[in-house]
C-alpha cells in the first residue's frame, strides 16, 4: 500500500503559528501567508479515524485549487498558488467562525434530523411530506458554529447576528456568496453527470473584504449523487449513488460507531482503505473530468518542503 501523510511537523522561515486540524495541517508564515497542507488523514462525526488514505490528500488539495480558479470571476479568495499536489499557499485571513452549509436535496444529517420528526433545522422550516434524497425547491442554507473540539453545532442566521459571531453586513455577503458558489458548483457539475447536493464554505476576512478561504467542492466539504438513474432511484426509495464520504459515515454507522463516547472505531482493513482511497480517486476524476496522476509518494515530506520553501522565495522576490 502507498505510503501517506498523516502527521506533518515543517519549520518553515518566517513561520509564525501551526494549526493541525481534522485533516489539513496549517503553517502561517510572517502573519500573512498560509501554507495549508492536505493530509491524507479522514475523519468522520467530527473524529479522526486511525489510519490514512493514500492519495487523499492529492485529491482533496487538487480539486479544492481547481474550483477555487474556477470561481475566482464571482467570489474573491485566498489562494495564491499550489506549489505540490498536496499543499496550497494563500493569504491569511481573519475566519468568521461559521461554516455556511448549504443543501440543495434532504440527505445525510439532515434526513436523519427530518426522519426523527424535525421540520425545522437553523431556522430553516421544513414542509411536511417530504422523502429521502428529495430536492428542495430552493437550496437552502444551514450554518454551524465552528468547535475547536468536537461537535459543530447547527445555527440559525438572526443567532449569528444575534449573538455577534458576524454582523448582518458580513452575513448577507457570506449569504450571497454561498448561493453563487452552490450554483457554479451544481452547474460545473452537472456537466460531468454529477449531482451537488451539499457542500459547505468557509470565509474570512482580509482588508476589510469577505474572502472564499479553505477548501471548497472536495468529497470532504461536499455530497454529489451520479444524475443518471438519480429520479428513477429517487421513486422507487433506493439508496442514491454517489460520490461522498457518506459512505465512509454508513460503513461506520454499520460499525456501531458514530463518534459517541464510549464507541470504538472499527479495525480499518487494508481492503476497505483501498477501496475509500479508489472513491475519492473516482470522485477526482469525475468532478474535474481529468485523469487523476498519482504523484510520488515516497519521501512525502522532503519533496512538500522542498516545493513550499520554492514557493516562498518566489512570493517574496
Amino acid at each position: 500500500m502507498a505510503n501517506t501523510l498523516v502527521t506533518t511537523d515543517f519549520h518553515f522561515p518566517g513561520q509564525t503559528a501551526v494549526y493541525h486540524g481534522k485533516v489539513r495541517d496549517v503553517y502561517t508564515i510572517n502573519d500573512d501567508i498560509m501554507v495549508m497542507i492536505a493530509t491524507d488523514r479522514i475523519s468522520a462525526f467530527d473524529v479522526i479515524l486511525p489510519e490514512g488514505i493514500p492519495y487523499k490528500g492529492q485529491v482533496l488539495n487538487q480539486i479544492a485549487a481547481t474550483f477555487l480558479d474556477a470561481t475566482a470571476d464571482i467570489v474573491p479568495n485566498w489562494k495564491l498558488a499550489t506549489p505540490d499536489p498536496m499543499v496550497t499557499v494563500g493569504y491569511k485571513c481573519e475566519g468568521f467562525r461559521v461554516e455556511m452549509i448549504i443543501r440543495g436535496y434532504l440527505t445525510g444529517s439532515a434526513w436523519r434530523e427530518y426522519e426523527a420528526g424535525c421540520r425545522e433545522i437553523c431556522g430553516v422550516k421544513l414542509p411536511d411530506g417530504m422523502r429521502e434524497n428529495e430536492r428542495f425547491p430552493e437550496p437552502i442554507i444551514t450554518p454551524t458554529t465552528k468547535a475547536d473540539a468536537g461537535h459543530d453545532e447547527n445555527i440559525s442566521r438572526e443567532e449569528i447576528i444575534k449573538q455577534g459571531i458576524v454582523s448582518a453586513e458580513d452575513y448577507a455577503v457570506m449569504e450571497q456568496y454561498t448561493r453563487a458558489l452552490f450554483a457554479k458548483g451544481t452547474e460545473m457539475a452537472a456537466e460531468k453527470g454529477l449531482i451537488l447536493v451539499d457542500t459547505k464554505y468557509e470565509f474570512g476576512k482580509r482588508d476589510g473584504k469577505v474572502i472564499l478561504i479553505d477548501e471548497i467542492h472536495t468529497p470532504d466539504s461536499s455530497r454529489y449523487f451520479y444524475a443518471d438513474g438519480y429520479q428513477e432511484r429517487f421513486e422507487k426509495g433506493e439508496a442514491q449513488k454517489q460520490l461522498s464520504k457518506e459512505f465512509v459515515r454508513q460503513w461506520l454507522i454499520q460499525h456501531d460507531f458514530m463518534g459517541k463516547a464510549g464507541q470504538k472505531v472499527p479495525e480499518m482493513t487494508p481492503d476497505f482503505i483501498e477501496s475509500v482511497s479508489n472513491r475519492y480517486i473516482e470522485l477526482y476524476e469525475h468532478i474535474t473530468g481529468m485523469p487523476f496522476v498519482k504523484a510520488p509518494e515516497a519521501h512525502l515530506e522532503e519533496r512538500i518542503e522542498r516545493n513550499v520553501l520554492d514557493c516562498l522565495d518566489q512570493l517574496k522576490g
